[in-house]
């Protein structure tokens, strides 16, 4: 069950002491076989403490007709994104706080997939799951909920996260910290794509329901959302700053509460939620690989492009 690496994450993720090394050491025991996994260090960047480390993790899973193995026709390659400031903000909070959501789903899933390699489970295409660890982070006031910092900005974090390999990508991110969602549980955004806001995506609504066995919840997105995060205008949250950096098309997974959650708050996070979520990646993963599910209509999305023409200047 996923609720086993949701826990073993979360766990590791509570400890004052954690670092890349330690995660890149907990999702190596699998042991699982054409799978890579590393720890890039970056120093922090002004405002937050340069002195402190940021480590980008990266997981890459061959699969068995993936790209990394060449062939005429390969499966396509998912990429699985836990989005997030930090996992802690010491020294004013004590263990991991619900802003470590993102990495944790994203982690869960990369340990579920690495076992299933290493017992000869396969899927069709490559896997591409990144995300950071950070712990040290500044916590700003701000309604309705405060922020946390950001160890590097959101360019640094795309530049690492955001691999050109990468046919779609679900972008997980804790969304608790608002007054729009007002339901506990996970819900998904439409999906984006080089400037444009296209449709709920039909097969991911269908994998949400088998993966929770209920209706499935959106959230809403607006074009500022899809914008750089730097660029003065109000985002959401960053969830859907991969698409800044891909041509790939993007869907948000949301980590939602029916109150106000700062993402700065210990105690905040729910297994539930996360089982839920990691299930999800992981289905999405299996289907998009093996070209069962897809993030988007081409043929409509080329419809649009004919007719209203490019809109990828809203990448920049």
């Amino acid at each position: 069950m996923s609720s086993k690496f949701v826990s073993m994450i979360y766990e590791l993720m509570d400890d004052p002491g954690v670092n890349g090394q330690k995660i890149v050491a907990l999702l190596s025991e699998s042991g699982a076989p054409n799978a890579s996994i590393t720890c890039t260090p970056v120093h922090y960047q002004a405002p937050e403490d340069s002195t402190q480390i940021c480590d980008f993790i990266k997981v890459v899973i061959k699969g068995s007709n993936g790209k990394s193995r060449g062939g005429d026709a390969p499966s396509p390659t998912m990429g699985i994104i836990g989005r997030l400031g930090a996992q802690q903000a010491q020294p004013d909070r004590i263990g991991k706080v619900s802003d470590a959501d993102g990495s944790i789903v994203a982690l869960a899933t990369a340990m579920k997939l690495l076992d299933m390699a290493a017992k000869g489970a396969q899927l069709a295409g490559d896997v591409i799951i990144t995300t950071h660890l950070a712990t040290h982070v500044s916590i700003t006031p701000h309604d309705p909920a405060d922020f946390m910092g950001m160890p590097v900005t959101s360019g640094i974090m795309n530049q690492y996260e955001v691999d050109e390999e990468m046919d779609a990508i679900l972008s997980i991110d804790t969304s608790k910290g608002n007054s729009v969602i007002k339901h506990r549980g996970i819900a998904l955004s439409a999906t984006a794509k080089e400037g444009y806001i296209l449709r709920v995506a039909p097969d991911l609504v269908r994998l949400m329901e088998y993966a929770t066995g209920k209706p499935a919840k959106t959230f809403p997105i607006t074009t500022q959302d899809i914008t750089p995060y730097d660029n003065g205008v109000y985002h959401f949250n960053s969830i859907m700053q991969p698409h800044v950096a891909t041509s790939a098309p993007v869907v948000g997974l949301a980590l939602t509460a029916k109150a106000v959650v700062p993402g700065c708050e210990s105690g905040a996070s729910y297994e539930s939620e996360l089982v839920d979520a990691t299930v999800f990646a992981l289905e999405v993963a299996k289907q998009f690989t093996w070209q069962k599910a897809a993030f988007y209509d081409a043929n409509e999305y080329q419809k649009l492009l004919d007719r209203y023409g490019s809109l990828a200047y809203l990448q920049e």
